[in-house]
């Protein structure tokens, strides 16, 4: 099953990513040759229209083969002979549809887990909090004096504070300034012993989905900027069987966490698509804002020789991550 988890997710991923640069292409009149999920020798092929649909072998990878998009043609359909915001649109599109993936999911992870709110839906016993008169029911309003408007403010402001923390509460329509102690949970953070209510409401997911979205995109690049600083090591990078693993651990706690790392991975795969690296979705569209600058000194031929270098690297980091994966979770099975 782990397996078969693993391949869905990569499918899905897959398939959303290479959609869009269909869709995009399609819509802005640019010659589709061919469309395949998978790659390696084809499983299934059909052509309808000018486009073959294809799908192939090996579950990871996939592509939308537009002509002119690494050559030359004359075609007045290819991708190189479109304008230059055409080919951006076309070329942002598959990170865009990952980015809305991992949206729709973090949304649908808020509505069925609900969101985290201001207000206590339960108070441990013998904690800080019940010593100090915190009752279920309790809005926060306040920490130390800092007016809260989440539950991740209340976080914050509880981990922050030094001995004690000042709460402003409001119970049954009047406001209570309370002091609570703080205790070590069991991940080492400070807590005081409260447990919040979930709201189940569509329009507070849908915010709840964007904005976890948001959040994570900023861990991602603030780890991406790590890796180019050194900070952190290119031995932590995952590859396919990394993520083969992890689904394999993730799957044990529920359907709701697969969820949940199917969009971390869309959101990651959105990211680093866009990196203005060559042969990535931003490095084509880096070459695009050159080459309407600097006219037809970049020629249609050699834009593609050097997608195709990083092509060949992009293989050769894949390979080193492969490796790192296997001595991380294969090789200590058989010590």
């Amino acid at each position: 099953m782990t397996i078969i988890y693993a391949i869905l997710m990569f499918c899905v991923l897959i398939f959303i990513h290479e959609l869009g640069h269909f869709v995009a292409a399609k819509a802005s009149g640019v010659k589709v040759n061919e469309f395949a999920l998978g790659m390696g020798p084809a499983l299934f092929k059909r052509k309808k229209g000018e486009t073959v649909y294809a799908l192939r072998a090996i579950p990871i990878g996939g592509y939308c083969a537009m002509e002119g998009e690494d050559e030359e043609s004359e075609d007045e359909r290819a991708f190189n002979n479109k304008p230059a915001w055409k080919k951006a649109i076309i070329v942002v599109a598959g990170a865009t549809m990952n980015l809305l993936l991992c949206m729709v999911l973090m949304m649908v992870i808020s509505l069925y887990t609900g969101t985290m709110t201001t207000t206590i839906d339960e108070v441990s016993k013998d904690s800080p909090a019940a010593s100090a008169g915190l009752q279920a029911g309790d809005t926060i309003l306040a920490i130390d004096g800092t007016k809260i408007e989440s539950w991740t403010d209340i976080i914050e402001g509880i981990t922050a504070a030094k001995k004690q923390v000042e709460l402003d509460v409001e119970r049954d329509g009047s406001t209570l300034s309370l002091t609570s102690q703080l205790t070590k949970g069991e991940d080492g953070r400070q807590v005081i012993g409260i447990v919040p209510q979930r709201e189940h409401n569509v329009a507070v997911a849908v915010k709840g989905g964007i904005l976890n979205t948001w959040n994570m995109a900023k861990m991602m690049g603030k780890t991406i900027g790590q890796l180019f600083t050194g900070d952190v090591s290119t031995k932590e990078l995952t590859g396919p069987v990394g993520i083969v693993y992890t689904v394999n651990d993730t799957a044990k706690y529920g359907f709701m966490y697969l969820l949940y790392l199917t969009a971390l991975i869309s959101l990651n795969l959105a990211i680093v698509n866009m990196l203005p690296l060559p042969a990535l979705d931003g490095g084509r569209l880096l070459f695009i804002v050159i080459r309407k600058i600097t006219g037809k000194a970049i020629t249609d031929e050699t834009e593609g020789k050097i997608h195709f270098v990083g092509i060949m690297l992009l293989f050769a980091l894949m390979i080193y991550v492969t490796w790192n994966d296997i001595a991380r979770f294969i090789v200590p099975i058989f010590n």
